[in-house]
Formats: C-alpha cells, structure tokens, sequence
C-alpha cells in the first residue's frame, strides 16, 4: 500500500485525460510545483472536481506512484476564479502561468507557496490600481525567491500590505526593468 501525503495546493491549471480524467498542476505547500492525475475528476458528481478548479486553494490528497502523482482527493477551500473580478483573474493568471513556466523539479518552497497565497488573498479587496501593484510585487518575489533577481522586494514574502503596495506604485518603473531582467535571465 503507497503512503498517501496530505497537503494545501493551488490549482494553477488542467488538462483532459481520456474521458473522465484530469492531469492537473497543483502548486503544493509541501513538494513545490507537481503534475497529478486525477481518475474520474470529469464525471457527473465527483466529489473531486469542485477541488480542482483553475485558480482554486484546497485541501490535496496525493499518492505517489511509479508513473507520478495520483490524486486520492481534495477539499476546495477557496475558488479565487469566482472571488476575482475579470481584471483580476487575468492577473492571477498571469502570475501562475509565469511560476508555472519558471519553476523546475518538484522541491519544497514554502516560501514561494505562502508569498502566491498570500498574493490571491489580497488581490479581491484591491482597487485596480493597487492590483497592478500586487502583481508587479507578485511576479518580483517569485523571481527573486527562484534566483533570478536580487534585490529589495517591499516587504516579507507574503506581505502585501498597503505599505509594501505604495512602494511598489511609487517603484513601479524599477520594478518592471528588474522584473524584465530577471526573466531574461531565466531563458525563458
């Protein structure tokens, strides 16, 4: 019997597998970012799917087996897609396609894992202003949690507060320049 590993994720994206099945990218607190199948997560009534929407915290039960990551389960927490107005999304979006694109190998960041949390919790309540500026701050943090900028990101990895926002408004400039240099420098 396979040890079965319990953990928070965000779903960052989903493919179709055959016809009921899902392959999907779930940013974990505890292995980084991993791929996971899902069996019969696209049937009429599974209990796993409402757990596996784009954009979506929940609650993760994996499995690891000779072929990858099984998923046993999920719980939704929060479906960010419904919170976030149609701005918002897109910017949400943004930020995961680049972590999901920029993140290699499964390895544990909980850091990377709190900051993108902490960046979906505070995206709802922002004015559109302040939500370019989350974004910006977003997107810097990851990058310089990866290794491909080093320099001041306003704050902790998960404080989005107004102060940390402000300077990123005020910096807004200087950010954008770093944050096209460390993109650069990921090759993508």
């Amino acid at each position: 019997m396979r040890h079965k590993y319990a953990t928070r994720a965000i779903v960052l994206g989903r493919t179709p597998l055959g016809e009921e099945s899902i392959s999907a990218s779930l940013l974990t607190e505890d292995f980084g970012l991993i791929r996971a199948r899902s069996q019969g997560a696209r049937k009429r009534g599974s209990k796993m799917s409402a757990g596996l929407q784009t954009l979506s915290s929940a609650d993760v039960t994996l499995l690891r087996g000779k072929d990858g990551w099984r998923m046993a389960g999920s719980v939704l927490e929060v479906n960010w897609a419904r919170k976030l107005g149609t701005d918002a999304r897109r910017r949400a979006a943004r930020v995961f396609d680049l972590a999901e694109r920029l993140i290699r190998g499964e390895r544990e960041d909980v850091e990377v894992f709190g900051s993108l949390s902490a960046f979906l919790e505070a995206l709802p309540s922002r004015a559109p202003d302040d939500q370019e500026a989350l974004e910006a701050l977003a997107v810097m943090r990851l990058l310089q949690r990866l290794g491909f900028d080093a320099g001041d990101t306003f704050g902790e990895s998960d404080d989005y507060s107004d102060a940390a926002v402000q300077g990123a408004r005020e910096a807004r400039a200087h950010l954008i320049s770093r944050i096209n240099r460390g993109i650069a420098a990921s090759g993508l």
